[in-house]
């Protein structure tokens, strides 16, 4: 009788198993690999580490001297500004320079003397659409404060279209407490009798004079 055939293993279950063996090696190769980099990551970390401990003293003594550096530059910056301000001050002791300024410098002066006196948050604000208000600023009790400056000159007098727009705004538009008008000139005695009946205070050259010495009350005082 002729032998038999030796039985022949199925296709398929063969590539299977080498399927599997790739499967094997490829995740061992993935696992060597993340080993390998876990490895080299920890190695760097401690090598940073060790130089940082190494030379913490270098780096606390730079970043010392970095942050004394800017101490003392914000000290000057802030004492060269102290400095302006008290030599602008020093300028408006008296009604002269108020004379010779434009309406805005005449605004900016103003504030400088808010500032003198102690007020706070003092904003020049004057310009096209200010709604009547030039200077806004929180005097030393926490009042809010309006200051509608008035460079006019000694022919030129404050009238009463001028405070009643003030009267008109300081209160529902600005939300201040005070409102007060300030001038080179005078006042008509409309625009004066207004201002006293509405509580609107009103300084004149002469008011704006003493206040400009120190020898007058400011116009929140």
């Amino acid at each position: 009788m002729a032998g038999r055939a030796p039985a022949r293993r199925p296709r398929g279950r063969g590539r299977s198993r080498a399927a599997a063996r790739r499967r094997i090696r490829a995740a061992r190769d993935s696992a060597m690999l993340l080993g390998v980099g876990a490895l080299v990551a920890v190695v760097l970390a401690v090598s940073v580490v060790g130089w940082l401990l190494q030379h913490l003293l270098i780096l606390l003594t730079v970043a010392g001297a970095v942050l004394a550096m800017a101490v003392v530059l914000v000290r000057r910056r802030v004492l060269a500004g102290r400095r302006a301000f008290e030599a602008q001050a020093a300028q408006l002791r008296h009604i002269g320079p108020f004379l010779a300024m434009s309406p805005k410098e005449f605004e900016h002066a103003l504030a400088v003397l808010c500032r003198r006196d102690g007020c706070t948050k003092v904003t020049v604000v004057g310009g096209a659409g200010d709604l009547a208000a030039d200077i806004l600023a929180t005097t030393p009790t926490g009042r809010r404060i309006l200051i509608q400056a008035k460079r006019y000159g000694p022919r030129t007098l404050v009238g009463s279209q001028d405070v009643q727009k003030v009267n008109g705004t300081y209160r529902d538009v600005h939300h201040c407490d005070l409102a007060v008008v300030v001038t080179t000139s005078t006042y008509t005695k409309a625009a004066a009798a207004f201002c006293e009946q509405v509580g609107i205070r009103a300084l004149d050259r002469r008011a704006l004079a003493l206040w400009a010495e120190g020898t007058g009350k400011p116009p929140w005082g």
